[in-house]
Parts: structure tokens; C-alpha cells; sequence
């Protein structure tokens, strides 16, 4: 691989602390700390990703660059460092964070122009690491590595996946925080990204009242990454936050599309490029729940539920209006543009129920029908892709029970039968009125509607067979996760089986996970 291009022009450019220390401590007015991965002595590659390595011009992987996939040996350009950022999580201030268990390499440019930044996880402590020691284990690991690429090939904006690798050594960790820590194989996973800043990182130079780094941070940020934004002045900075709070939007209808619940949405895990970051307790939808959250640390409260994820990015987005204050300097503009932003949310969100259900346009009725929809969902607990695959498929001629009893965690009775003969009945009625013929609507449908998602039962499947070695589960699970709006293996087309239903990391993760 091409490593000698990688180049650090973050730390050439912001403040930072250049003493390699790894004591975990404030780190004042400083964007970063210099810091070196941890080196393990017996690496082992498990996956690496050739594809996304060309796509960014790192290029072929030889033998020897097992060494950097692990952050060992590195030659002298890669200057290494962990930023440092704020955050309020679930809800309150927490003050300085920072990456704990990330370690950025730095910056390659691909012969296109385009920019990458590449970062270890799990690569040993930093600064930041919060009384934890930077490892990361294999479980953890699989879960980032296959879910950044599943949502890429999603069509979701997203950090990516470079490779996957064992560290030889064993990481203790307590998965549901009941006191009872084991031992589990500890693992690196290199990611990418066009840039990991966050809302962080913004949060804690206003908090810390650095306001010439927090304009150059947003001016660095507009001419790198929003090059669309043309305007001078405080304009450029109105137009910028505008931009965050599209491109926040537009993920969250994404995810709903899905049915991706992140499960720890605080402000240090929002992208300011409006991508899928951080992949810890997340889940994708099995059955339709609105108040589904994946994460037990979440719990009672269900902050971060599947159906809140709007309202929470909204949350999140008034928080980095607080920090970009004091260089907008207009409170009539911000409250004006957070505002809208429900606005612009929720007619972007029923444009994308209309694509899955088949109709080419939102009518005002559609909303009565969506929550309809939504009702039933929940009543039946059906599962949320598998209906929409049925739904395709569906013949008005054939018996209701045998084409969705596979559809519901719930056996269909004749009540429900009938519940859900009189919603099909209205949808058909609704297909009805559009202006696309029958074979349009479907292939609207199947373009918006995966065939393949990365459950988490299939995920846990997965862990256990690398940790004794296997990865034929690995290797099927990629090529589905490639090919999402297919079904290539049908063996996964099917609903969470019930004895993976109260087994940790299948239904309930923590934010070890």
C-alpha cells in the first residue's frame, strides 16, 4: 500500500499538544494530542477491503502492510494524533471527550483529487480514553467493519471499513456492565472517511471560548469539505450550518428508510458532514417498533428510540447552533433555520414512505394512511423489511395468512388477518390513484425497499465464527451486504429466529458493544 502518501495537514494547521503523552487529561485549547498506537506483537488479518484501498489510493495490500493495518512500525511521515472534542450525552453537558479508542494516521489523496482521512480503532490509549485502555475487541470490531460498509452499499452517507485485523492479545471487557467481566479477543479495525469531525469538535472550542480556532475550524471545514458554499463573511457561516442541518435531515430519512437505530445519538457521534459515524449498540429494525432502542444504557428512558431519531438530531443541532453562536451572531436566523428543519424533515420523510410503498407522489391523505400503517405495524409486530418485500410480492388472489404469517413475530389470528386484509385493501385502493403504471410502482419500490439487511443475530452468528476461526459466514455476509437490494442468499431473508430473542448482542447491546 501506498502509505508513504499519507500526510497530517490537521496538526500542521490547529493547535495541538505535541508531548505523545497518553496520561488521560484536559487537554485546553488544544484540537489534538500527539499519539502513538500501542504496536501488538502477533497480528492477524481477518478482512480487508481491496475495493474501498484502490478507491482512496492506498492501493494493493502486500504481506507487509499487516504492520500498518495494526499501527505497528510506521515510517516516519505518519505522524499520528487523537482529536480532541466535547459533547452533550443523552441529553447533558459531559465537557471534553475526545477519541478514546480512535488514533488518526492522517490524510491520503486519491488521483481524482479526493481526500480520506484513515484512523485505527481499537490501536491502544490516548489522551482521551476516559480511564479505558483504547482497546477494542473482536465483537466490536465485526459489528464496525461490516455495518459501515452494509450502509454504504445501503446508498447511506457513512464512515467506511479499510480492514479488520486480530491483535494477538486478549481485551477484558463487561459486555452488559453486570460485574462480570471476561476475557475476549481484542481486534483493530482501520476506518475511512472524508473527515471524522463532529459536533464535538465544535462544541469545545466555543465552550472553551476559542473563538479564533473555532473560525478557523469553520473555515477549514467549509473550504475542504462544503466547497459548495460560496458566500463571504457570516453568510458563508449561515450557509454552512444550513448545509449541517440538510445533510442531518437527509440521513435521518435514510435511516428510517432502513430501519437503522443508532442507539447512542449524542452530539460527539454526529458527523458534521451528516454521516453515519460510530457504530456501537446500533440495530436494524427487526419488528416495527417506534420506541425500539437497541442499547440497554438507553434504557428506561429510550432517548434514542428508533422513532425519536429526528427529534434527536434536531436536539443535537440546537446544540451546535449554541457553539456556532458566537461567530453567526443571529438568533432570529438559527431559531428560524432549526425550525424548519422539522419542516423540511418530516415532508422528506413521507416523500420516502410514498417511494416504499410504490407512489409516485404524496398526497395529503397520505398521512392518515402512514399512520395507519404505522399502527398496524406495531399491533401485528411485523417485521419491517420483510413487509415491504411481501409487499412486492403480494397476490390479493392468494391466502393472506400463508404470505405474512413469516412476516409477523406474532401468530396471525383471524382478527389480525382481517386488520391487515382492510389495510391491503386500502393500499390497493391508494395505488390506484397514481400516475405511473403498475410496473413503475414496483420498481420504485424495490430500488427504495433492501432485500438484504445486516441483522444483529446474523452479526452475533458471525462473531462466534471467527472467534473459533471460521469466516465462510464472513465471506456470505459481505457479498449479501454488497448486493442489499438483492436476495442472493434467502436463507437470510427470514425474521430474527425467537432463541436469539433476550441473547445479549442479539436484541440488547450496551455501549461496549
Amino acid at each position: 500500500m501506498k502509505i508513504e502518501n499519507i500526510q497530517q495537514p490537521f496538526i500542521k494547521i490547529f493547535p495541538g499538544d505535541f508531548s505523545g503523552n497518553t496520561l488521560q487529561r484536559n487537554t485546553p485549547k488544544v484540537l489534538f494530542s500527539t499519539v502513538s498506537p500501542v504496536g501488538f506483537n502477533h497480528p492477524k488479518l481477518i478482512a480487508f477491503n481491496e475495493k474501498l484501498s484502490e478507491e482512496i489510493g492506498l492501493g494493493q495490500f502486500e504481506e507487509k502492510d499487516l504492520d500498518f493495518l495494526v499501527g505497528n512500525n510506521l515510517p516516519e511521515n505518519i505522524k499520528t494524533y487523537a482529536t480532541a472534542y466535547a459533547g452533550h450525552q443523552f441529553g447533558n453537558w459531559a465537557g471534553q471527550l475526545g477519541d478514546g479508542r480512535a488514533i488518526l494516521a492522517g490524510e491520503i489523496t486519491n488521483n481524482h483529487g479526493q481526500k480520506n482521512e484513515i484512523q485505527w480503532k481499537g490501536a491502544g490509549a490516548t489522551p482521551y480514553s476516559r480511564h479505558a485502555d483504547g482497546r477494542a475487541v473482536l465483537r466490536s470490531s465485526v459489528r464496525e467493519y461490516l455495518m459501515s460498509e452494509a450502509m454504504f452499499h445501503l446508498g447511506i452517507p457513512t464512515t467506511r471499513a479499510l480492514s479488520l485485523s486480530f491483535t494477538g492479545e486478549d481485551v477484558v471487557r463487561d459486555i452488559m456492565y453486570s460485574g462480570d467481566p471476561k476475557a475476549e479477543k481484542g481486534a483493530v479495525v482501520v476506518r475511512t472517511a472524508e473527515s471524522f469531525l463532529r459536533f464535538g469538535h465544535f462544541e469545545l472550542m466555543s465552550a472553551q471560548r476559542e473563538l479564533n480556532t473555532l473560525i478557523d475550524l469553520v473555515d477549514f471545514t467549509i473550504e475542504n469539505y462544503f466547497k459548495e458554499i460560496t458566500s463571504e463573511g457570516t453568510q458563508k457561516y449561515k450557509d454552512f450550518f444550513s448545509d449541517i442541518c440538510k445533510r442531518t435531515a437527509d440521513l435521518m430519512v435514510e435511516w428510517y428508510r432502513v430501519g437503522f437505530v443508532h442507539g447512542v445519538m449524542n452530539t460527539d457521534n454526529m458527523s458534521i458532514l451528516g454521516l453515519s459515524i460510530d457504530y456501537g449498540p446500533y440495530s436494524m429494525m427487526d419488528e416495527y417498533d417506534l420506541n425500539f432502542t437497541p442499547n440497554t444504557t438507553d434504557l428506561p428512558g429510550r432517548r434514542y428510540a428508533f422513532g425519536k431519531q429526528g427529534q434527536i438530531a434536531q436536539w443535537n443541532l440546537w446544540q451546535l447552533a449554541n457553539a456556532l453562536h458566537p461567530i453567526i451572531k443571529d438568533e432570529q436566523f438559527l431559531e428560524k433555520t432549526l425550525n424548519d428543519f422539522g419542516d423540511y424533515f418530516w415532508n422528506a420523510h413521507d416523500q420516502m414512505l410514498c417511494k416504499k410503498f410504490g407512489f409516485d407522489e404524496l398526497l395529503k391523505e397520505d398521512e392518515d394512511f402512514f399512520t395507519n400503517w404505522q399502527g398496524l405495524m406495531q399491533e401485528l409486530q411485523l417485521d419491517y423489511t420483510l413487509f415491504f418485500t411481501q409487499l412486492e410480492r403480494f397476490d390479493h388472489t392468494a391466502d393472506l395468512k400463508s404470505q405474512f404469517e413469516n412476516v409477523s413475530y406474532l401468530l396471525l389470528d383471524e382478527e389480525k388477518l382481517s386488520k391487515l386484509d382492510h389495510f391491503l385493501t386500502a393500499y390497493q385502493k391508494r395505488l390506484e390513484k397514481n400516475s405511473i403504471s403498475k410496473e413503475e410502482s414496483l420498481e420504485l419500490m424495490k430500488k427504495t425497499n433492501p432485500k438484504f439487511i445486516l441483522r444483529n443475530y446474523l452479526l452475533f452468528e458471525c462473531i462466534e465464527e471467527i472467534t473459533i476461526g471460521k469466516t465462510e459466514l464472513l465471506e456470505k455476509l459481505t457479498k449479501a451486504l454488497e448486493n442489499p437490494y438483492e436476495e442472493i442468499y434467502p436463507e437470510f431473508s427470514k425474521k430474527r429466529p425467537s432463541k436469539y430473542d433476550d441473547v445479549s448482542g442479539c436484541s440488547m447491546l450496551s455501549c461496549s458493544s
